[in-house]
């Protein structure tokens, strides 16, 4: 069997992820990921009328909801619904071993948080990945990891390329936790300064799809 081309995970939210052709890891120093909860009476962005943000520092449980924003770039903001639907812990002898995956890579322990996405604001997100990280035992933040080609079990794509105000999108996104670590959160987390927004809540195995008898 061929193997296939994995792509990066990096371990800071300051590093951006690529693809590569070939397979690599990353050794950047983790970002702190917890932090108090505070909420303001007005946003901390600005988005549109009758939208109510869930005050930086929530600490949510799998199945909820949290209406967020972040600024995709200086002069847009993207408000979005977000939810946190299943967390999923599998091996890479069990979901990765077709991919090609450095010595570091072959030692973590693969995760698929699947999430539920509403773009309640005005600009198209299309094409975006969501600024969502796993936190790990050593209160690090894990980027989503990419892939070169398809992959079934859990696609770990950007939003789709059209993805204007009243889209929505249920996505599977993959990380790798370094040294078979854990998940310990999830967390919404756009830039350095934001106080996080997390969910907590139960892992279970991940258990692939029977095949469809023909």
């Amino acid at each position: 069997m061929t193997s296939r081309v994995f792509g990066t995970t990096a371990l800071a939210v300051v590093v951006a992820t690529t693809l590569l052709a070939g397979c690599s890891g990353s050794d950047s120093e983790g970002a702190s990921a917890k932090g108090t909860a505070s909420a303001s009476a007005t946003p901390y962005l600005p988005v549109p009328d009758g939208v109510e943000l869930t005050p930086q520092g929530k600490h949510l449980e799998v199945g909820d909801t949290a209406t967020v924003a972040y600024q995709p770039r200086q002069d847009e903001v993207g408000v979005l619904d977000l939810g946190v639907t299943k967390l999923e812990r599998t091996t890479v002898k069990k979901s990765l071993s077709a991919w090609q995956l450095t010595a570091a890579q072959k030692k973590a322990t693969p995760y698929f948080v699947h999430v539920r996405v509403t773009n309640v604001g005005e600009t198209d997100l299309g094409g975006r990945r969501v600024p969502l990280y796993v936190v790990n035992e050593d209160n690090l933040l894990l980027e989503s990891t990419p892939f070169a080609s398809s992959f079934t079990a859990c696609p770990s794509t950007a939003l789709p390329k059209k993805f204007g105000p009243g889209a929505k999108a249920d996505m599977c996104l993959v990380y790798l936790a370094p040294d078979a670590g854990t998940l310990e959160a999830v967390s919404f987390r756009p830039e350095e300064t934001f106080n996080p927004i997390t969910w907590e809540g139960e892992v279970t195995a991940y258990v692939a799809p029977k095949a469809k008898k023909k």
